[in-house]
């Protein structure tokens, strides 16, 4: 047998109540009996009966389980991996405190959002680098966003063939049947226009795949300077850089996979809406097992203390006969 509850203080406290309670009230009724030279037998019968039910009340408060039976869990998520471009137009402060850091803060989100999922990270520039693989782990996952910078990665432009390339073979190396593969996403994060060679590429095997790229851009129409050091950051011909959001380029990707574009930039957060529209993605099953389980049968004792205080009260038994 199994309790729902431990036999607490709280219990404890109950019973000695009851004890010392019904104790002096028992030396009462005997102190009568004696003095006025009348059997007190009889409540002995009304002792063994409120106990009874005093007991009945007691376990059925602690909640006993017995009786096996066999229940089914299910196990059933996604598999998300995340892009993050890295690249110094990250730094751009259109988006406070910075594009990055808005990102490192909303991504928090999307990791708590889908917390029962597994969720890696990939950050690119013009080369991408596996941050975090896929993993339950919400701890790792925050410690790996806080401590990106866009020093970890190479400062020679963005280029989104080779994050989506990593993203798609990461999934594709996760067991799992085929007609499961709706249940994987890759989701796009960058500000920039794309400058490589081999994206349509690997845009057209996600697809193929069956696999949903949505993409988030991040940054304004306007842009901002980017702060390099002590100063902005210039071209080779010594003009102040300028970052501006170009979106054409993560439109197109996310219409190639029937995926969806996001964007956050100075009046606007589509963050909620991409972490709704995720969450509608049915996830695969990742295990089936039975497992035994048994029933909290409070109820019984229950009801055996409720027969018994009707019983109490019909049954009138004299205490004292004189």
């Amino acid at each position: 047998m199994v309790w729902f509850r431990e036999f607490s203080w709280v219990e404890m406290v109950l019973v000695g109540a009851f004890i010392i309670f019904y104790g002096f009230y028992l030396v009462r009724v005997i102190r009568i009996s004696r003095s006025l030279n009348t059997p007190y037998s009889s409540v002995f019968a009304k002792l063994f009966l409120r106990t009874l039910l005093f007991t009945l009340l007691i376990i059925s408060f602690l909640g006993p389980s017995f009786g096996d039976s066999k229940k089914e869990i299910k196990s059933v998520g996604k598999d998300i991996m995340i892009c993050v471009d890295l690249s110094k137009s990250m730094d751009a402060f259109d988006i406070q405190p910075s594009r990055l850091e808005k990102i490192k803060f909303e991504l928090k989100k999307v990791i708590e959002a889908f917390n029962s999922d597994r969720i890696g990270i990939i950050i690119f520039s013009s080369e991408a680098f596996m941050q975090c693989p896929l993993t339950y782990d919400q701890n790792a996952l925050e410690l790996f966003i806080e401590t990106m910078n866009t020093n970890l990665v190479p400062a020679s432009g963005t280029d989104f063939g080779p994050p989506l390339h990593m993203a798609l073979q990461k999934l594709e190396d996760q067991e799992g049947p085929r007609s499961n593969q709706k249940s994987k996403v890759i989701i796009l994060i960058s500000d920039g226009e794309d400058f490589g060679d081999e994206t349509d590429k690997y845009v057209k095997d996600i697809d193929k795949e069956d696999i949903k790229l949505f993409t988030l851009g991040i940054g304004t129409e306007h842009g901002s300077q980017i702060y390099a050091g002590r100063g902005y950051k210039t071209d080779p011909k010594g003009n102040t850089v300028v970052s501006k959001l170009n979106a054409s380029s993560l439109k197109r990707l996310a219409n190639q996979t029937s995926g969806q574009y996001f964007e956050i930039n100075e009046s606007n957060n589509d963050v909620a809406r991409l972490i709704s529209t995720i969450s509608k993605i049915e996830g695969e099953t990742r295990d089936a097992r039975l497992v035994d389980v048994s029933a909290n049968r409070y109820f019984y004792f229950l009801l055996a203390a409720l027969v018994l205080m009707v019983l109490d009260v019909v049954l009138s038994v004299k205490t004292v006969t004189i």
